[in-house]
């Protein structure tokens, strides 16, 4: 287990991430929480990898918005990030918390998920701002 330096969990192990693994971030902007990637990107010895990262990851993360779009489009993101996955790798979806701007129900990333062959395992708050739903591919 990876602790931080005060000895608490660090947000990689919360996630299900380990140390030298390596997580694709999707959808990041200046809204994005930045203590959050940094105790990622510590746990991991890493940084992120971007969305244009052409080769096998061991997991994604992504940053969604309502703005970004509905289900139709979270379902294609979910697709495009599979196909990077090796094996059946770890992906979080980080919307904004309920009742703030750019809030996403968990509705659409559960039907997102389903559309796109996954499933919707569990839900968190990630930060502050921040809520996760970690998503389980079902391919073998």
């Amino acid at each position: 287990m990876s602790l931080n330096h005060d000895g608490t969990t660090s947000a990689a192990t919360r996630l299900g991430f380990e140390a030298g693994q390596i997580i694709q971030e999707y959808y990041f902007d200046d809204d994005a929480d930045m203590a959050l990637r940094a105790q990622l990107e510590e746990a991991l010895g890493s940084q992120l990898v971007d969305e244009d990262y052409a080769d096998i990851v061991d997991g994604a993360i992504a940053w969604w918005r309502e703005e970004d779009g509905g289900v139709d489009e979270l379902t294609d993101l979910l697709v495009d990030v599979a196909a990077n996955l090796d094996g059946e790798g770890l992906i979080w979806v980080f919307t904004p918390k309920a009742r703030s701007a750019g809030a996403v129900s968990p509705i659409v990333v559960e039907e997102a998920a389903g559309n796109a062959g996954m499933h919707a395992t569990s839900a968190r708050q990630v930060s502050d701002a921040w809520s996760g739903v970690r998503i389980s591919s079902r391919r073998k």
